[in-house]
């Protein structure tokens, strides 16, 4: 099974590009590869039909420390939906090759799209996790929506498939939280373990409902049956197969997967009755005064479908054989006749009954075949429609005669609104055969491009044939679909029923026969009856009531955009400050752990660090200029950094430090675009309503501060760290080891994120991408440019000799430092020397590669400063994604490396020895990952200097210095 749903998978990646050799006919591989998968089904049936043991089971480890497998099963109802789904659909791709025209240009992606959602479906039916069926589940809609919005120029197409994977994924959605109230009742999530073990209570009662909404929406169930009759925008391929055979019966699957365990859980047969009950009539009556024939069947196939859950949902073994038996019928009978529209649709160039006339003698195959199928459709003997109509009556009348010793009401409701809705189905049926291929008095006959192709008819020929063959032998079909009803009780004890063409007179034929007639003659008085339905018809139906409640909802999420998006930084600020000391203020009040005493500092300098950053963030809201401001803010940082290393961390008061640092030099680089003066333009308003929102979040965290430190109970791990960095990760500074190898997926996140955040940084400011901050130009073309430009100003000689900043040669003379060029001069590369000691002593000693990183990025920034944009690309000329792509492969390297050797991922270990000069050196293959730490930072921090410092130069001085070019005549880096 799991190869067979591998190459389906791959049949959908690789298809597309078949079309792109053979147009059209690519349909044909696509039909060989379902039709492969139907065999390889097919004989899997002497083993599911055998039962027990022997029936097929795949299992796949897929996640074991969450207990998570792909568990693949496949028994008989699973069997005979996979047969279904390859089958029918193979004919259906069949179908495609004639539909499609061979030039069309979307052919391979329809075709690629459609054997993925066949590999979807199967992958639905048998799959043995509540989880996996989640996921296929939610597959066939993503699939769906591709495929029925295939005319991506047409807005109806567009619109249906939204409506459709809304609907139907919501639902799915609904579905999931029930699924999992039900595995964890039970414990696993494996689905025959939750059916036999059939939890109970009022939570289980809840769960099962909230898995049947989404089966519900799935099968277009009143009142989410509206999607369906949209879906009609799709190709006709389409409808013949998602909307007969596929997609439609996975709710109706599931609901008979669930029946015989949760059947007599309170109010699942009497909403399962009313509901389909309420389908089936609602769709009939609908179909009898629908003019196009597609629309016709589609509100036909929700009626269908409304039948289709009323004898599954009933659960009893009669009626889930009966369900079985209707499950078939249904996609034979339906698939051909959406196969005969698209056949009538490309031969007339219409499928409006009222400008049809005379198909019948010009197109006598397809109308024989029509006859066929709509002859099965109506339960008219001796096809299978009949058959199977014949056992979900029985299925019904078992239940609800009350000489049975049951009397079911539910049961008797079911079986007249079964013949109400079939008789609707009679009319409805007639109706199609009558509009498409009868000659109309008064009416001139229907123009006709061709003939129909002899191999577009083999689809519905076959499928219609089928019905015929087996309404005469239904043994063949029996022998499977009895073990579908297998696994639920018999309604009276005993169970000798089986599906036959004739079984006597009884109820159950002259309910048929009542059927037939009444619709036989609620066709013949069609113009009374169209009258009556124009006098109830109310001019809304459910589909308008969606788009009235999905345009109310954009209209509600606008207001609420236009009211929260204003794009005020302070109003932002303010909400989230205002719902966090809301929120936790509301949760603190209910904690009953406070702390039994207070301890407010350890030394007194403690206190006097606390004071001096008290008194910096009072200064900052009293600051009239903004860098003073970001001074004092600063202060604040400075301040954490020696709160850390008194309290004996010093990679922390390290890497506050360096943070802090670059931090500074970001908001610098952004302050030189902004005014200098705060609210110059705009200033303060509701001093005071900030000041109390800033007090209160003051007061919160110390509150919270307080909380977390009574609320431990238990021995921390923390304490047995020393013990683990030594033991595992081969080092002795706690902080660095946990970061790279205790606590490595969690750093391997973080880079991620950081990566992130400089590529938003990067996308927000490069016009074209970061190559434009980072000047290309050669030295040697810079130097003879400028001192070209300076021997034309008559300048003085001195600048020809070669710079080893370019400051002299790039920046104006008034913008210069020349103390801070020299000081850059001496401690540039002593810096990248320091900053690689911090990467590789780290694992022993306070550093690491984040603390490495950022000094390094100091260095670039002390290069920026002294030189401007031209000196940051000579002292750094790479590029920053390059860094932090190469960081992230070296991280990700590592993580999986081990897995070649048959460890665990991110699994480290140690190389010790004697080097010359240097003694005993031990290296911890953890470094290597530091290492990619190491670049991801230093590539982030020229990120940021190329796009809020050099970048920002070069836009604002409209590129600044080129080749043959002048001085840029305003500062660039360096002093102000």
């Amino acid at each position: 099974m799991i190869v067979a749903l591998a190459v389906l998978a791959l049949a959908g990646i690789a298809l597309p590009f078949l079309a792109r050799h053979v147009g059209s006919r690519v349909f044909v591989a696509a039909a060989a590869v379902a039709l492969g998968v139907f065999v390889h089904t097919l004989l899997l049936g002497p083993s599911v039909l055998a039962g027990g043991s022997t029936i097929p089971l795949e299992r796949i480890e897929w996640i074991p420390q969450l207990q998570l497998t792909l568990d693949l099963r496949m028994d008989a109802l699973s069997w005979l939906l996979a047969l279904i789904v390859t089958g029918i659909g193979s004919l259906v791709l069949l179908y495609c090759g004639t539909y499609f025209s061979r030039t069309d240009p979307a052919v391979g992606r329809f075709a690629g799209v459609l054997i993925a959602f066949v590999g979807a479906m199967y992958g639905l039916v048998i799959a043995d996790d509540v989880y996996l069926l989640f996921v296929m589940w939610e597959a066939t809609s993503v699939f769906s929506y591709l495929l029925i919005g295939h005319y991506t120029n047409r807005r109806a197409s567009r619109g249906a498939a939204l409506e459709a994977l809304i609907t139907t994924t919501v639902g799915g959605l609904v579905m999931l939280v029930g699924l999992v109230i039900l595995s964890v009742q039970v414990g696993s999530s494996s689905i025959p373990v939750i059916l036999d073990e059939t939890p109970s209570g009022p939570l289980t009662t809840t769960a099962v409902f909230l898995v049947l909404v989404g089966a519900l929406s799935k099968s277009a169930i009143v009142p989410l049956h509206f999607w369906l009759p949209g879906a009609m925008a799709a190709p006709t391929p389409v409808s013949a197969y998602l909307h007969a055979a596929a997609m439609v019966k996975a709710g109706v699957f599931l609901i008979a997967r669930f029946a015989p365990a949760f059947s007599d859980v309170p109010g699942w047969r009497i909403t399962l009755v009313a509901l389909g009950v309420a389908t089936m009539l609602l769709g009939g009556w609908v179909a009898l005064r629908q003019t196009d024939l597609k629309l016709l069947l589609a509100y036909g196939t929700v009626s269908q479908l409304g039948f289709l859950v009323v004898i599954a949902g009933y659960g009893t073994r009669d009626a889930l054989l009966g369900a079985g038996a209707l499950l078939l019928a249904h996609a034979l009978f339906k698939s051909c006749l959406f196969l005969i529209v698209g056949i009538i649709d490309q031969q007339t160039g219409t499928r409006d009954l009222r400008m049809l006339s005379g198909l019948g003698r010009r197109m006598p195959v397809v109308a024989v075949v029509a006859a066929l199928a709509l002859a099965s459709m109506a339960g008219i003997p001796p096809l299978f429609g009949f058959v199977a109509k014949e056992a979900v009556l029985h299925g019904l009348l078992v239940s609800g005669a009350p000489d049975a010793g049951a009397g079911d009401p539910v049961a008797i409701a079911a079986v007249i609104g079964i013949v109400l809705g079939s008789t609707l189905t009679v009319a409805y049926g007639l109706r199609f055969f009558w509009g498409a291929f009868a000659t109309k008095p008064g009416a001139e006959r229907t123009p006709i491009a061709e003939r129909p192709s002899a191999l577009s008819a083999v689809a519905p020929a076959v499928l219609a044939g089928a019905s015929l063959v087996l309404g005469l032998v239904p043994q063949l079909a029996h022998v499977g679909i009895v073990e579908v009803a297998a696994a639920a009780p018999a309604a009276d004890g005993a169970y000798d029923y089986e599906l036959a063409l004739w079984h006597g007179f009884g109820l159950e034929l002259g309910l048929s026969v009542v059927t037939v007639v009444a619709g036989l003659g609620l066709f013949l008085i069609r113009a009374r009856v169209e009258v009556v339905q124009a006098f109830l018809h109310s001019g809304m139906d459910a589909s308008d009531a969606y788009w009235r409640t999905m345009s109310g909802v954009d209209r509600v999420a606008n207001r609420v955009t236009t009211l929260t998006q204003r794009g005020s930084l302070p109003f932002y600020l303010s909400v989230i400050l205002g719902v966090f000391v809301v929120g936790t203020t509301a949760a603190l009040l209910a904690v009953r752990t406070w702390p039994s005493e207070i301890r407010l500092w350890d030394t007194p300098a403690q206190v006097a660090v606390g004071v001096v950053m008290i008194g910096a963030a009072i200064a900052a809201t009293r600051a009239e200029k903004r860098f003073a401001a970001l001074i004092v803010v600063g202060v604040t940082g400075f301040g954490m950094t020696a709160l850390f290393a008194m309290g004996g961390a010093p990679d922390l008061a390290i890497t506050q430090a360096l943070v802090e640092v670059v931090t500074l030099i970001a908001f610098v680089l952004v302050l030189r675009r902004l005014p200098a003066r705060l609210g110059d333009r705009h200033g303060s308003t509701r001093k005071v309503a900030r000041a109390i929102l800033g007090i209160a979040v003051g007061l919160v965290m110390a509150v919270i501060a307080l909380v977390v430190s009574a609320s431990r109970t238990a021995e921390p791990i923390s304490l047995a760290w020393p013990t683990l960095a030594r033991v595992i990760g081969h080092g002795a500074n706690v902080v660095n080891v946990a970061l790279v190898d205790l606590r490595a997926w969690d750093t391997l996140g973080e880079l991620a994120v950081v990566i992130a955040a400089a590529t938003g940084v990067a996308s927000l400011l490069f016009l074209r991408g970061r190559i434009d901050a980072l000047p290309r130009v050669p030295r040697a073309d810079l130097e003879r440019t400028v001192r070209e430009r300076l021997e034309r100003s008559s300048e003085n000689d001195t600048t020809q000799r070669s710079a080893w900043i370019l400051a002299g040669l790039t920046l104006d003379p008034r913008n210069r430092s020349i103390l801070l060029e020299v000081v850059v001069r001496l401690i540039f590369h002593a810096v990248i020397v320091l900053s690689i000691y911090l990467l590789f002593a780290g694992h022993n000693l306070p550093g690491g590669g984040f603390a490495g990183g950022l000094v390094a990025g100091l260095a670039l920034v002390a290069r920026y400063l002294a030189g401007g944009r031209y000196e940051l690309g000579a002292a750094a000329p790479f590029s920053a994604g390059a860094l932090l792509g190469s960081g992230m492969l070296i991280a990700a390297s590592y993580t999986f490396a081990p897995l070649l050797f048959g460890a665990s991922a991110m699994t480290s270990t140690y190389v010790e020895g004697e080097l010359w000069l240097l003694g005993e050196v031990e290296f911890v293959t953890s470094t290597i990952f530091d290492i990619g730490v190491y670049l991801i930072v230093v590539g982030l921090v020229l990120d940021v200097l190329r796009s809020l410092g050099a970048e920002v130069d070069r836009q604002g001085r409209g590129g600044g210095l080129t080749v043959g070019g002048d001085l840029d005549a305003t500062p660039v880096g360096g002093a102000r």
